[in-house]
C-alpha cells in the first residue's frame, strides 16, 4: 500500500480523529486540574510586618498562610527595635499565593563593632578623617604637656584608656587626649 492510499483509508483518517479527541480532551483535564490546584484567582495579601517582633510576624504569616524566611542582617536601623523586622519581601499590600515565602530582614540588637584604628603619635589632622570615616564620633579632646602639637597621645572610651585594636560599636564617641606642644616639666 502506498503512503497516499494509507494517509486517505478510513482506518488512519479514524486513528488521526481519535488521537486529535483524545490530546484535546487531556489537555482540558489538565487545565482543569491546573486551575484546581494552583488555586487559580485565589490571593492573599502579605501584612505589614516592618516593626513588628518575630514572634508577632510568625503568628500573623501563619493566620495569612503565608511561610517566613528570615534573612541576615547586618546593618543597625535606630529606628527599629531590636530584632524587629526592617525590610521585607514581597511588600506590603502584595497579592501573593498561599504558602508563599515572605523574606524578612531584621534588626540587629546594636551597631557592629569595629577596631580602633592605631592614631597614637598622629596629628589630629590625620586621625579626625580615619576614626569618622569608621563612623565613631570624637568627643572632649583635652590637651597635655607633650611636645607633639596636636599630637594624639592616648584615646579613651567612657572615661577607660583603650588601646589601638580595641572592639568598639560603630558610632561610639572616642575621647582623644592630645600634646600640647610644650615640653613636660620634670
Amino acid at each position: 500500500m502506498s503512503l497516499i492510499k494509507f494517509i486517505s483509508s478510513k482506518v488512519f483518517l479514524k486513528q488521526l480523529g481519535l488521537a486529535v479527541i483524545a490530546v484535546v480532551v487531556i489537555c482540558f483535564l489538565m487545565l482543569k486540574w491546573l486551575k484546581f490546584s494552583t488555586n487559580h484567582g485565589q490571593f492573599v495579601e502579605v501584612p505589614q510586618l516592618q516593626g513588628k517582633t518575630l514572634d508577632v510576624v510568625q503568628i500573623e504569616l501563619e493566620d495569612n498562610d503565608l511561610q517566613m524566611v528570615v534573612q541576615d542582617s547586618a546593618n543597625y536601623n535606630p529606628n527599629y527595635p531590636k530584632y524587629s523586622v526592617i525590610e521585607q519581601q514581597p511588600e506590603a499590600g502584595s497579592q501573593v499565593k498561599e504558602d508563599r515565602k515572605i523574606y524578612l530582614t531584621l534588626n540587629p540588637s546594636g551597631y557592629r563593632k569595629i577596631a580602633i584604628p592605631n592614631i597614637i603619635r598622629r596629628t589630629i589632622r590625620q586621625a579626625r578623617p580615619t576614626l569618622e570615616a569608621l563612623e565613631f564620633k570624637i568627643g572632649k579632646i583635652t590637651y597635655i604637656d607633650d611636645i607633639g602639637k596636636n599630637e594624639v597621645l592616648a584615646i579613651k572610651h567612657k572615661g577607660e584608656t583603650i588601646t589601638p585594636g580595641t572592639l568598639l560599636p560603630k558610632t561610639s564617641t572616642i575621647d582623644l587626649i592630645l600634646g600640647n606642644g610644650k615640653r613636660a616639666s620634670n
